[in-house]
């Protein structure tokens, strides 16, 4: 016996809802610890984060810690209310996911990478992923917007 589309739609929900859930809790818990690390180089004084010359490193360290974090929390806040928000469809919500659990990839590790070699003034040429990241952002947010406009028009009609 095969499922019907909403039945499909709905299993994919609670998978992609367990997935996120996961994702969310353990990104948490890296970049939480990445935060407590951040915090032990600059108690310590650590030269090769706080020396004048590594500004640009320890502003991209922090950039991704705090990206990290926040993307983290936004696939927590996603994955509960995945379940009962939104008018989805397989592909747009499979899109929504595969969108956002990139950007939450793509943006921390693109700021990491930026302050792992930065040059005099500019931070390495990992901080070009940044940019591939914030589009997906974007568009997984359009996708749950658009999912969610078409659920209060589908409650309206």
């Amino acid at each position: 016996m095969s499922l019907s589309t909403n039945d499909q739609v709905e299993a994919l929900r609670q998978r992609l809802a367990r997935r996120h859930h996961l994702l969310g809790w353990l990104g948490l818990l890296v970049f939480l610890s990445m935060g407590v690390f951040l915090e032990g180089l600059h108690g310590f004084k650590v030269g090769f984060y706080l020396d004048l010359g590594n500004r640009i490193r320890r502003e991209m360290w922090t950039l991704a810690h705090a990206h990290g974090t926040l993307l983290s929390l936004v696939n927590i806040a996603f994955a509960a209310g995945l379940p009962q928000f939104g008018s989805w469809t397989i592909g747009r919500l499979r899109l929504a996911s595969f969108f956002l659990i990139d950007a939450a990839f793509l943006i921390p590790v693109g700021f990491f990478l930026g302050g792992v070699g930065p040059s005099e003034g500019d931070p390495g040429i990992g901080i070009l992923l940044v940019p591939f990241g914030a589009v997906l952002l974007f568009v997984a947010v359009g996708l749950v917007l658009w999912s969610a406009h078409k659920a209060r028009n589908d409650q309206t009609n």
